[in-house]
């Protein structure tokens, strides 16, 4: 815990948070409502948009901070040190999301009968967050 440096874990929540806006606002923000039956022209009240937000704040700090364990842990790995930090940035993440979010977000489409392009949507964005963290959390160690 000692060797985590809580600033990339901080720098990499509020980039996530963006990483999120961008994802679930104009990148793909109308598919992703489509796909979850949501009426677009229906606007959350303010307190449920500041909720959200700091939920997902709270959700991103712990991510990046489980990550940041993570990005050290690969580090005990033989041969890892030999790697390029493209590579080790690369193990990281991808095999966090393989394992981590893949799994649940396949779960949404076997029990919560969630659409595949959902799937898509969702465990890309859980890509692309754990792609961002483990580039600021290598770069910043």
């Amino acid at each position: 815990m000692e060797h985590i440096n809580i600033v990339a874990v901080l720098v990499a929540t509020v980039a996530n948070f963006f990483v999120g806006f961008l994802w679930y606002t104009p990148l793909f923000g109308k598919a992703w409502a489509k796909e979850n039956g949501f009426d677009m022209s229906v606007k959350p009240e303010g307190n449920v948009i500041v909720k959200g937000m700091i939920m997902n704040l709270i959700g991103n700090f712990f991510m990046a901070f489980v990550m940041a364990s993570n990005v050290m842990a690969w580090g005990f790995v033989p041969e890892t040190q030999t790697m390029s930090v493209g590579i080790q940035i690369f193990n990281s993440a991808f095999f966090t999301w393989l394992g981590f979010f893949v799994p649940i977000d396949l779960n949404s489409v076997a029990w919560e009968k969630k659409s595949w392009k959902l799937f898509a949507i969702n465990t890309g964005y859980h890509l692309m967050m754990t792609i961002v963290s483990s580039v600021i959390l290598m770069l910043m160690k």
